[in-house]
Protein backbone atom coordinates (compact mmCIF):
# COMPACT_ATOMS: atom_id res chain seq x y z
CA UNK A 1 0.00 0.00 0.00
CA UNK A 2 1.60 3.34 -1.03
CA UNK A 3 1.83 6.25 1.91
CA UNK A 4 -0.93 8.18 0.11
CA UNK A 5 -3.61 5.56 0.21
CA UNK A 6 -2.16 4.89 4.01
CA UNK A 7 -2.65 8.12 4.74
CA UNK A 8 -6.27 8.05 2.98
CA UNK A 9 -6.94 5.11 5.61
CA UNK A 10 -5.66 6.58 8.29
CA UNK A 11 -8.00 9.69 7.69
CA UNK A 12 -11.15 7.75 7.55
CA UNK A 13 -10.73 5.46 10.43
CA UNK A 14 -9.69 8.78 12.56
CA UNK A 15 -13.12 10.27 11.26
CA UNK A 16 -15.22 7.35 12.14
CA UNK A 17 -13.46 6.87 15.39
CA UNK A 18 -14.10 10.56 16.24
CA UNK A 19 -18.26 10.03 14.73
CA UNK A 20 -18.80 7.01 16.95
CA UNK A 21 -16.91 8.88 19.94
CA UNK A 22 -19.02 11.99 19.47
CA UNK A 23 -22.15 9.65 19.22
CA UNK A 24 -20.69 7.85 22.51
CA UNK A 25 -19.78 11.75 23.99
CA UNK A 26 -23.56 12.61 23.63
CA UNK A 27 -24.51 9.58 26.14
CA UNK A 28 -22.85 10.91 29.71
CA UNK A 29 -22.71 8.48 32.78
CA UNK A 30 -25.76 9.49 34.90
CA UNK A 31 -25.17 9.84 38.65
CA UNK A 32 -28.43 9.93 40.75
CA UNK A 33 -27.17 10.73 43.98
CA UNK A 34 -28.71 9.63 47.72
CA UNK A 35 -31.88 11.71 48.29
CA UNK A 36 -31.87 13.71 45.66
CA UNK A 37 -34.68 12.05 44.20
CA UNK A 38 -37.91 13.26 45.89
CA UNK A 39 -39.90 10.52 47.74
CA UNK A 40 -44.20 10.30 47.04
CA UNK A 41 -46.41 8.39 49.37
CA UNK A 42 -46.94 5.00 48.01
CA UNK A 43 -50.40 5.47 46.59
CA UNK A 44 -53.41 4.02 48.42
CA UNK A 45 -54.81 1.37 45.93
CA UNK A 46 -51.19 0.03 45.59
CA UNK A 47 -50.15 -0.13 48.92
CA UNK A 48 -51.24 -0.39 52.71
CA UNK A 49 -49.97 1.66 56.00
CA UNK A 50 -47.33 4.14 55.20
CA UNK A 51 -45.04 3.56 52.36
CA UNK A 52 -42.50 5.92 50.84
CA UNK A 53 -41.16 5.44 46.65
CA UNK A 54 -38.28 7.04 45.65
CA UNK A 55 -37.96 6.27 41.69
CA UNK A 56 -34.19 5.78 41.63
CA UNK A 57 -34.41 4.83 37.82
CA UNK A 58 -36.09 4.49 34.99
CA UNK A 59 -35.49 2.53 31.64
CA UNK A 60 -34.21 4.34 29.05
CA UNK A 61 -34.54 3.33 25.77
CA UNK A 62 -32.90 0.29 24.32
CA UNK A 63 -33.08 -0.22 28.60
CA UNK A 64 -36.39 -2.11 29.71
CA UNK A 65 -34.95 -2.03 33.51
CA UNK A 66 -35.77 0.46 36.34
CA UNK A 67 -35.29 0.23 40.08
CA UNK A 68 -36.82 2.21 42.85
CA UNK A 69 -35.95 2.56 46.41
CA UNK A 70 -38.99 1.84 48.39
CA UNK A 71 -39.29 2.34 52.81
CA UNK A 72 -42.17 0.98 54.35
CA UNK A 73 -43.17 1.34 57.94
CA UNK A 74 -43.96 -1.59 60.36
CA UNK A 75 -46.87 -3.37 59.20
CA UNK A 76 -47.22 -1.30 55.45
CA UNK A 77 -47.19 -3.57 52.65
CA UNK A 78 -47.97 -3.40 48.60
CA UNK A 79 -50.80 -5.03 47.22
CA UNK A 80 -51.59 -8.21 45.39
CA UNK A 81 -49.31 -7.66 42.00
CA UNK A 82 -47.37 -9.25 39.23
CA UNK A 83 -44.29 -8.25 37.00
CA UNK A 84 -44.42 -9.47 33.26
CA UNK A 85 -40.97 -10.26 33.10
CA UNK A 86 -40.21 -10.70 37.23
CA UNK A 87 -38.68 -8.64 40.13
CA UNK A 88 -35.72 -8.78 41.81
CA UNK A 89 -36.17 -7.61 45.35
CA UNK A 90 -32.29 -6.41 47.61
CA UNK A 91 -33.07 -5.82 51.31
CA UNK A 92 -31.40 -2.90 52.22
CA UNK A 93 -32.87 -2.58 56.10
CA UNK A 94 -35.15 -3.94 58.58
CA UNK A 95 -37.11 -7.56 58.75
CA UNK A 96 -39.57 -8.04 56.06
CA UNK A 97 -42.55 -10.50 54.43
CA UNK A 98 -43.28 -11.73 51.05
CA UNK A 99 -45.63 -13.76 50.16
CA UNK A 100 -46.42 -15.76 46.37
CA UNK A 101 -50.32 -16.25 45.94
CA UNK A 102 -51.31 -19.38 47.90
CA UNK A 103 -48.03 -19.88 49.33
CA UNK A 104 -46.32 -19.80 52.68
CA UNK A 105 -45.24 -16.00 53.92
CA UNK A 106 -41.42 -16.17 53.90
CA UNK A 107 -39.45 -13.60 56.27
CA UNK A 108 -36.99 -11.25 53.89
CA UNK A 109 -33.79 -9.44 55.89
CA UNK A 110 -31.48 -6.98 55.71
CA UNK A 111 -28.98 -8.22 52.74
CA UNK A 112 -30.90 -10.85 51.25
CA UNK A 113 -31.72 -11.12 47.62
CA UNK A 114 -35.58 -11.78 46.04
CA UNK A 115 -36.03 -12.77 42.49
CA UNK A 116 -40.06 -13.24 42.15
CA UNK A 117 -40.47 -15.18 38.67
CA UNK A 118 -42.41 -13.73 35.64
CA UNK A 119 -46.22 -13.06 36.27
CA UNK A 120 -46.31 -14.49 39.97
CA UNK A 121 -49.01 -12.97 41.79
CA UNK A 122 -47.48 -12.22 45.29
CA UNK A 123 -46.59 -8.72 47.80
CA UNK A 124 -44.35 -7.96 49.86
CA UNK A 125 -43.91 -5.59 52.90
CA UNK A 126 -42.30 -4.32 56.26
CA UNK A 127 -43.08 -7.07 59.03
CA UNK A 128 -45.80 -6.15 62.17
CA UNK A 129 -43.15 -4.96 64.08
CA UNK A 130 -40.34 -3.67 62.26
CA UNK A 131 -40.11 -1.59 59.43
CA UNK A 132 -38.14 -2.60 55.79
CA UNK A 133 -36.70 -0.78 53.01
CA UNK A 134 -35.79 -2.75 49.35
CA UNK A 135 -34.48 -1.35 46.30
CA UNK A 136 -36.94 -3.03 43.52
CA UNK A 137 -35.82 -3.61 39.87
CA UNK A 138 -37.99 -5.17 37.34
CA UNK A 139 -38.16 -4.93 33.28
CA UNK A 140 -40.88 -3.58 31.24
CA UNK A 141 -42.66 -5.16 28.29
CA UNK A 142 -44.32 -3.39 26.20
CA UNK A 143 -43.72 -0.32 28.60
CA UNK A 144 -45.46 -1.95 31.38
CA UNK A 145 -43.76 -3.31 34.46
CA UNK A 146 -46.02 -4.16 36.90
CA UNK A 147 -49.95 -5.26 36.56
CA UNK A 148 -51.24 -3.97 40.01
CA UNK A 149 -53.99 -6.31 41.60
CA UNK A 150 -56.28 -6.23 44.91
CA UNK A 151 -54.89 -4.85 48.09
CA UNK A 152 -53.38 -7.58 50.84
CA UNK A 153 -56.32 -7.61 53.15
CA UNK A 154 -55.62 -7.30 57.33
CA UNK A 155 -56.46 -10.72 57.99
CA UNK A 156 -54.18 -11.83 55.01
CA UNK A 157 -51.56 -9.56 56.31
CA UNK A 158 -51.91 -10.94 60.14
CA UNK A 159 -51.92 -14.39 59.34
CA UNK A 160 -49.34 -14.79 57.32
CA UNK A 161 -46.64 -12.23 58.59
CA UNK A 162 -46.58 -13.86 62.11
CA UNK A 163 -43.36 -14.92 62.12
CA UNK A 164 -41.68 -11.88 60.62
CA UNK A 165 -42.40 -9.83 63.52
CA UNK A 166 -38.56 -10.33 64.76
Amino acid sequence: MTEKKMTVTSAMAAAAFVSASSALASEAITITHAGSQPAIIGAPDRFTGSVRVEDNFKAKAPATVGGATVVFEPGARTAWHSHPLGQTLIVTSGVGVVQMWEGPHQVIRSGDTVWIPPGMKHWHGASPRNGMTHIAFSESLDGKSVDWLELVTDAQYSSQAAEGQQ
